[in-house]
């Protein structure tokens, strides 16, 4: 029997690594997830033309060319509807959503955010962990709500601070983590094994084997 796969959308404002991710994920035959669009705010990100050049409808919505944040979010809807979006993926998309957006999408919008939430939300994350001092960071994939980086979460992956890292030796540690966790996460999504149970997320099957991360590691 042929798997139908969730019709899934990413929306990108940049280089879409975290789009490369899920795009490569979703060409494995058993993987529940298609992707059939790729959408930026902004003409010139990167990311449009690696998707168009894998075959994937691109879309650029420029948000400079719209009068309201409604009227950019009306256009962004017709164009999800027209490919018809299932599923949202957000992979670095620096746009905040409306309310009425992100409602339309309760538990269908899905995001990656690189500190372990709930901390460290927003931007400039990594500047601030290394102020604070942590000595764990990581990055986590939730269901979008509409305040900033809230929504129930899906996964999270830990990765160590070391004492030598800078901004951007942490970021690429990070980033290598989320390239793994967040097409992971929306299998478990599009697979229905992650589901909203008010505001917390259950997993059917749910199994974590895995041993506890130390750092500095004992």
């Amino acid at each position: 029997m042929t798997l139908k796969k969730v019709r899934t959308a990413i929306l990108i404002s940049g280089r879409g690594s975290n789009m490369q991710a899920l795009v490569k994920a979703a060409r494995a035959a058993d993987y529940p997830a298609e992707i059939v669009l790729v959408a930026s705010n902004r003409p010139e990100a990167p990311g449009l033309a690696w998707a168009e050049a894998q075959g994937i409808k691109t879309v650029a919505i420029d948000h400079k060319n719209h009068a309201t944040r409604d009227a950019f979010e009306a256009s962004l809807q017709h164009t999800l509807e027209a490919a018809g979006t299932e599923l949202v993926a957000l992979a670095g998309f620096m746009r905040l959503m409306t309310s009425v957006f992100v409602e339309r999408w309760r538990d269908r919008m899905i995001n990656i955010h690189p500190s372990l939430l709930p901390s460290f939300k927003g931007l400039h994350t990594h500047e601030r962990v290394l102020a604070a001092g942590a000595r764990i960071t990581g990055c986590t994939v939730h269901f979008v709500r509409p305040e900033m980086d809230e929504g129930p979460i899906i996964a999270q992956a830990a990765v160590p601070v070391l004492s030598g890292d800078t901004e951007a030796t942490l970021a690429a540690r990070v980033l290598a983590a989320e390239h793994a966790l967040y097409p992971a996460a929306l299998s478990l999504v599009a697979s229905k094994r992650a589901r909203c149970d008010g505001e917390k997320v259950i997993i059917s099957q749910d199994l974590n084997p895995a041993a506890p991360l130390y750092s500095p590691s004992l």
